[in-house]
């Protein structure tokens, strides 16, 4: 069997970069995270986060946002193999969301306790 071969360099992280801009475009859930990004930057901004703060966050972003993009992966791979309702279809997509979801009640909680220490010594 002869190896397909890869594509060049440049041309993988083009197809990286679509997948991303595609995830932002088309899932609902992509938009609300890259609203929080945004919004979190411009606070950390106004209250002046750490070097370790601010590396936290980025971390927080990274991760949800990963997740939201293989939550999305999976959930279009499923729909591609299936249109049928399966249990197994369900527990992929179901734990995908799942796992998202966990990422970001976690950097929700952590945002609160790099946040709120700032803004009581903003606003006492």
């Amino acid at each position: 069997m002869k190896k397909k071969k890869k594509a060049p360099l440049a041309r993988s992280f083009g197809y990286a970069f679509e997948g991303i801009w595609t995830g932002i475009r088309k899932e609902r859930n992509m938009k609300i995270h890259c609203l929080a990004v945004i919004l979190v930057t411009a606070a950390g901004t106004f209250l002046g986060l750490s070097a370790v703060e601010w590396c936290i966050c980025l971390l927080l972003f990274a991760l949800v946002i990963s997740l939201e993009l293989v939550n999305t992966a999976v959930e279009a791979a499923v729909d591609l193999a299936t249109e049928e309702q399966k249990p197994l279809a369900k527990t992929a997509k179901d734990t995908a969301a799942g796992a998202v979801l966990f990422s970001a009640i976690v950097a929700v909680i952590v945002g609160c306790i790099i946040f709120i220490p700032h803004l009581l010594a903003r606003f006492p």
